[in-house]
Order: structure tokens, then sequence, then C-alpha cells
């Protein structure tokens, strides 16, 4: 695996409002957008790797190396180094109120502080140390530890802090539950089922993590975590529905010991074997860091010997995932170069030049052969007879492709001077796409009608984020190559789609952005599909999404989204500090719907121009949920690839 590209947070956010009737400056000089485009397009080419692939970081939140510490003394194989590393960055993104939130300026997050502090007291920190006490502090202020959320109450009673009834009653047994019964894997999406699987394991088994210097964080709890009885709180929304899962709950405990030995053993053997199936070499089960870690514990539960290939392999994928940044370290969540590269592949072939383009093609080359041909993937339990097709989002993870990669490679394809070359890998690809339709005309990330929402009131799924339904911003890029393509056959799919669209799109004229922050993602994603489907600027769907683009745009010409804007209950409708890469969305947007020459778009190139540094672009935000209101993202490559790409089609006009 190669590294990932740093490009650092070299620009401060820029504070500003919105101000659509502020009066337009005159466009951009010729020769300035010339400069700029050259500029950034030689810093991304120098970017890509020899192979002919990007790959840029991506950054969580602390949970991530937190656990990561975590890990490290559940096993009692404790990097000394890299633990300091990982604890200079940890305590660099304290907030100065004491917490730790989820993403650069957001609010203190209860269970990443929680995490937080247990890493840094595993890795030596001194409870009385200045910071120490703040974090305390700002634990026991918003109710203790008890009040964590279940992934992290799960390690904590791994740890033996806090009791087992703390958490939410998972067995193992729920591997042999049949397919029509109202829990099943196959109703939940890849990263819930990835993470579970090795999790029932743990929490049937009710191991203790080694914790060779014995620490605990009883400090950070206000009822000792024995006598507390508040552990698990009723929903805003479903309290009826979540009330019978609780009930339930606690009758499946009762009868716990009821369960007999041999079904229990059947039980564990079935979740190693799919977990063993799907273990994915170098990559990790499901190629996300929750899942790899919680499956090497299982093996080490179950007795794999360190020199086992297998445990070995589980633990060289995590530890390929540690970014490391001189005196300091963090762990990835997964990694990203199929996405990198298709996305960096789009924007250089707006720029079109033939450097360019030859780029595009050794990354195409290097994509070509990542498709996944084979009959493999949980995908298939909803399309046994649908074949393969799809690109992961990973160097490797051919269980789970998804579908937005897949229709990004493609689209880059569809654009090549050589196409012909793809043609097969495009027609493969166009028919899983296709076959992956929802019922309701929408497409998800990696699963076809994965919408059993009762499911999001288990006790287990207090994070929401147990399923993957159709989004807006998926459909729109599936929309977007099935018009460039315009095949007869994909007609019905492709109206089907767009009805969904139109549907979703929200009062105000935008649409929500599932996997980038936030609507602005997702109606600058809707929009470029509605161009690649005919549908004229007039169409008042697209109407109303410009003049909702034009309303938010601030006074310095660009335009920006918090992560705040998923919780608008919470934190309202309120203006944010205008960002590189949510400048670039609004601007292709626009473009697309045919705004390339107002005063509105210019203002927008001209804030790409002041804020290009180095031939690119940076901003300390994250730039995308993993899951909404739960855990987000920092794609580095984000400020890097699409202001290119928008000053492109400025220029193109497309």
């Amino acid at each position: 695996m190669s590294e990932p590209v740093d490009l650092g947070a070299r620009a401060a956010p820029q504070t500003s409002a919105w101000a659509p009737g502020a009066p337009a400056r005159p466009a951009a000089p010729t020769d300035a957008l010339e400069q700029a485009i050259r500029a950034a397009r030689e810093a991304l080419l120098g970017l890509q790797q020899p192979d002919g692939h990007w790959v840029f970081e991506l950054e969580a939140d602390c949970t991530i190396p937190a656990e990561y510490i975590m890990m490290m003394h559940y096993l009692d194989e404790i990097d000394a180094p890299l633990q300091q590393r990982l604890a200079v960055y940890l305590r660099s993104h304290q907030q100065p109120e004491g917490g730790w939130p989820l993403y650069t300026g957001g609010h203190m997050d209860l269970s990443c502080t929680v995490k937080a502090y247990f890493a840094l007291k595993l890795a030596g920190d001194d409870p009385q140390s200045e910071h120490m006490r703040r974090a305390r502090a700002a634990v026991l202020a918003a109710g203790g530890a008890a009040h964590a959320n279940v992934f992290t109450r799960i390690a904590l009673a791994l740890f033996g802090e806090v009791p087992w009834r703390a958490v939410p009653y998972i067995p193992v047994e729920i591997m042999l539950l049949p397919r029509w019964f109202p829990f099943h894997l196959e109703k939940v999406s890849y990263w819930s089922r990835t993470v579970m699987v090795p999790l029932f394991v743990l929490c049937t088994l009710k191991p203790v993590a080694r914790n060779p210097h014995r620490v605990n964080i009883r400090e950070l709890f206000t009822v000792q975590p024995q006598e507390e009885r508040h552990y698990f709180r009723l929903p805003e929304r479903g309290r009826l529905l979540a009330r019978v899962f609780f009930t339930l709950d606690r009758v499946f405990r009762v009868l716990d010991p009821l369960i007999p030995r041999a079904m229990r053993a059947v039980a564990i053997r079935r979740a190693e074997r799919w977990t063993l199936e799907r273990l994915n070499g170098e990559d990790g089960l499901g190629a996300i860091f929750p899942a790899m870690v919680n499956a090497l514990e299982m093996m080490v539960l179950l007795g794999y010997a360190a020199d086992d290939p297998r445990r070995v392999t589980a633990k060289r994928a995590l530890e390929k995932l540690v970014v490391e940044q001189g005196d300091r370290a963090y762990c990835q969540p997964c990694v990203s170069p199929i996405w990198d590269t298709g996305l960096a592949c789009l924007a250089l072939q707006a720029v079109g030049d033939a450097q360019s383009l030859s780029s595009v093609h050794r990354a195409l080359l290097w994509q070509q052969p990542r498709q996944v041909l084979d009959p493999v993937g949980d995908w298939r339990a909803k399309r046994p007879a649908l074949r393969s097709g799809g690109w992961a989002f990973q160097y490797g993870n051919a269980h789970y492709p998804d579908l937005d990669d897949t229709a990004v490679v493609v689209w880059s394809m569809q654009a090549a001077p050589e196409s012909e070359q793809f043609a097969y890998n495009i027609e493969r690809a166009l028919d899983w796409l296709v076959g992956m339709q929802s019922e309701g005309g929408g497409f998800a990330a990696f699963d076809a009608d994965n919408t059993h929402y009762n499911l999001n009131y288990i006790p287990f799924a207090d994070h929401g984020a147990l399923l993957d339904p159709p989004t807006s911003d998926v459909t729109a890029r599936v929309v977007t190559v099935l018009a460039r393509a315009a095949r007869p056959q994909d007609r019905a799919a492709l109206e089907r789609a767009i009805a969904f669209l139109r549907r979703e799109q929200e009062t105000d004229g935008s649409w929500f952005g599932r996997w980038g922050t936030n609507y602005i993602y997702g109606t600058w994603s809707v929009l470029v599909a509605f161009e690649a489907a005919a549908i004229a600027p007039s169409d008042p769907a697209v109407a109303r999404a410009v003049e909702w683009l034009r309303s938010r745009q601030n006074a310095d010409g660009g335009w920006g989204e918090s992560n705040d804007s998923y919780d608008r209950q919470r934190y309202g409708d309120r203006p944010f500090p205008s960002t590189p890469y949510q400048t670039a969305w609004a601007l292709l947007g626009l473009i697309s719907a045919g705004q390339r020459t107002t005063a509105v778009v210019r203002r927008g190139i001209e804030f790409l121009l002041r804020t290009q540094q180095q031939g690119l672009w940076s901003h300390p935000s994250f730039t995308a949920p993993g899951f909404p209101r739960v855990f987000y993202l920092k794609y580095h490559g984000y400020s890097a690839y699409f202001p290119l790409w928008a000053l492109a089609a400025y220029r193109h006009g497309s």
C-alpha cells in the first residue's frame, strides 16, 4: 500500500456570512485562471503514485487513535514509541474546555472524550495533570461515562470498567437466526455486519482485557458502575418500539443460561468461519478499523497463537492504517485509493491537456484490474443472479464493492479518449449498478433495499446508523453514468432514479448529502446528474436548487457548511465559513445548471483563486460523515482535486 498524502491544514477558516445580494466583482482574469489551473494540475500530478493511483490521508475523530491504544493494552502488545506518538496526537486535539469533538470546530462528544481520556491514562498520563483534570471535569459535567454510547460501553466492559448489563444483549446465537426472523445479518449494513459478527463472540464469552498496568477510569463515573441502573435511555423518536426491544433484551438476558452449550459452540464456529472468509488479507475485515480490531481480538480470544498467519495478517492490516507524522501519529479508519483516484481523474479530465490525460490513462489502467468480477459479496443475498462488476473503496475489499466508487470509476472511463479500452469494464459495472437499484428507485452505497428502519430502535443501534438505505448523492452518481451511457436497457431504471431524486429534494431546494457535508454536497451531486440526464436549467427542481445555492454564497464569494448542519434541530440553519472544497461543489453544481456566466459563479471562482496555496488548497474542516451525527471524516484529497475540477469546468464552460 502506498503512503497517503497529507495536504496539511494550512488555511484558517474564513469568517463570513451569507450575502447573496452583494455586488459582483469583475470576472477572474484569464491569465490568473490559467496560472491557477496550471499550478493545481502540476501539484496534483506530483502526488500521483508511481503505479498511477492517488491516495490521500483519511482522518477521523480521536476515537480511532484512542481505540488503537486501548487495543494494544487489551492484547498486552504495546508499541511504546507508537503509543507516545498517538498520545501526542490526542493531546493536540483536546478542546480548551477539556473534551474532544467529533470534527474540527464541533462540540464536545462524551463518548469520544471518555475513550481519549482512557487512552491517555493507559499511555501513562498523570490523571492529576491539567489536561486530564479538564477532560475529567468535562465528562462528569456531561453525566459521566455511564452515558457514553453503546460501542464505548462495550469497550469499557471488555476492560472490566462497567458490568456486562451495561451493554446490549447480543449473543453469538444471532448467527443461527433464519432470514425470516425480525433481526438477521442480511438486514443490516455491511459496516454493521463486519463489526457485529466478531463482537458477538466477544460479548458472549465476555473476556477481560489483559490491561498489564491495571489502569481504570472509575473517576469518570458519577455513580459507581456496579450500582448504576440507567445505562440505557429511550430515544426521542420511536419510544414505544424501543421500549419493546428493551423489554426483549431483558427477557433474552434472563434466558441466556438456558442456551445449550452445543448450540453456542455451533454459533461460535459459524461466526468464526464468517469472519475468516472475509478476513481480506492485509486490507482487513471489511477494510474498516472497528471490524478489524474486533476480528483480531476475537481470534486472540479463540486461541489463535501469536504466530498464526491469520492473526499476524489481521494485526498487520491494522498497522497499515497508522500515519506517522514526526513526533505524533494517528490511525485512519480506512483508506480511500479508489475514491481518490477516481475523483482526481475527473478533475484532470476537466483540465483536458495531454499531460493530464496521460496521467489519467495510467490511473485507469491501475483501476481496471481492481474491478470485482468474482462471484463474491454479501450484496448477493438480495441479488443472487446478478453478475459482479463493482469497485470497492479501499485497495482490496472484494466482499463489499460500493456503488458510489463504481459510478465514479465508470464516469472517468467513459470520459477517457481510450474509453473503448475499458468497454467491458464499463458494461459489467453498469449492469451491476442497475441490478442494485432499490425498490423505490434510489441507490444505496453497498446493498439493495437495506431499509428495515425498525432495527434502528434496538438497544445496540443507539448510533442510528445500522442501515444502508438509498441516498440522493449515490443515486445522483449512478444517474450520471447511466445517462452518459444512454443504453436503451437502462431507460426504465434511469427514470425511476430521477423520480426518486425529485421526491428527495428538500423544501428549500437542496438535497441532503449522506456521504459528504452536507446539503451543498447533495445538491452538487444531483445538479450534475440532472445535466447528464438533459434536464433543462428551466426545470423547477433545478431552478429551486440554483436559488438555494445562490442564497448560501458567503460575502467572500465562497460557500461553506459545517457538520453541525446534520443536527438542524439543535444548531438551526445558520451560515458557515467558506471552504475550498464546498465552494468547488457549489460552483460545479451551478455550472451544470447553466449558471457559468453569472456573477455568483465569478465570485466563487475568485474565492478559489485567492485561497490557493502552493498549487492546491487546504482546510482544517472535516469534509464528510461516516455516519451523520455520530462519526465524521476528513478526506485530505477534497481540497486538492475538487477546486481544480471547478476551475477547469469554469474555463471550459461545462
